[in-house]
C-alpha cells in the first residue's frame, strides 16, 4: 500500500473519530442537529460507539485489509442512513455534513480493497 493510502485511510479515520467523540461526549455541534432530526436520545450512545468502531476498523484495515473493508461498509451504509435521516427530517442544508464523513469512508473501503 502506498504512503498516500495510508495517508488518507488515517485522515479518514481520525476525521471520522472525530465525529463519533462529538457524538459520545454529546457536543452541541452534533447533538443540536440528531435532536432537530428526532434522533431519539437513547440511540446517541450506540451510534458514537459504531462510528468509533468503524475508524479504528479502518486503522486496523492497515493490518489486516478485509476488517478495513468490511469498518468502510458498515460506514457507508451508517452514513447512507444519516441521509435518509436528514431527509426524513427535511434539514436539507444539512446533507453535506454526512456525506463530507461518507466519502472519505468509501475512499478508505477502496483503497484498503485494493491493498
Amino acid at each position: 500500500m502506498s504512503t498516500v493510502a495510508i495517508v488518507i485511510v488515517v485522515l479518514a479515520s481520525a476525521w471520522i473519530g472525530f465525529s463519533a467523540y462529538g457524538v459520545l461526549a454529546r457536543r452541541a455541534f452534533v447533538v443540536d442537529n440528531l435532536r432537530q432530526y428526532r434522533v431519539p436520545e437513547r440511540w446517541w450512545v450506540r451510534l458514537g460507539l459504531l462510528k468509533a468502531l468503524g475508524a479504528l476498523g479502518l486503522l486496523v484495515g492497515l493490518v489486516v485489509p478485509a476488517v478495513g473493508v468490511a469498518a468502510a461498509v458498515g460506514l457507508v451504509l451508517y452514513f447512507v442512513g444519516a441521509i435518509l435521516t436528514v431527509c426524513r427530517a427535511r434539514a436539507y442544508t444539512h446533507l453535506p455534513f454526512p456525506i463530507l464523513y461518507l466519502v472519505p469512508a468509501a475512499i478508505a473501503g477502496v483503497l484498503l480493497a485494493s491493498a
